[in-house]
């Protein structure tokens, strides 16, 4: 299978994004992350129709409420994340799967979490 997106470079504190076509997995076990203020460096994969991200948060560490336009999809990798959608609170852990329609989102940790985020546009029904 060939890949064809956009991954980010990162060089210092510059950042730009750069044509992908790969064969090769992404390492998301090891794939370095930044904090929330830096959240786009965090983005290894995107196209116009969805952008996958790694999201690391250390123990007590939180993201903000964010409106999302798009359908979330988090996977859990490591340790355990308490995310809001809406009004509804969902904890989850490694190897599960939560999927959010568009809402306002945001996560908090106690003992740190690392999670795949993938952001999928809404589009139009055929």
């Amino acid at each position: 299978m060939i890949i064809v997106g956009l991954a980010p470079i990162t060089e210092g504190d510059s950042f730009q994004w750069r044509e992908v076509i790969s064969t090769e997995p992404f390492d998301i076990l090891n794939m370095k992350a930044y904090g929330y203020d830096r959240r786009e460096k965090n983005v290894f994969y995107g196209s116009p129709e969805f952008k996958m991200r790694v999201i690391s948060l250390g123990p007590g560490e939180s993201m903000p409420k964010c409106d999302m336009a798009s359908y979330v999809i988090f996977v859990g990798i490591e340790g355990e994340a308490e995310v809001d959608v809406g009004t509804d609170r969902v904890a989850i852990s490694r190897g599960q799967c939560l999927v959010c329609e568009p809402a306002t989102l945001s996560m908090r940790t106690n003992a740190g979490a690392r999670l795949l985020g993938i952001q999928v546009a809404k589009g139009n029904a055929e």
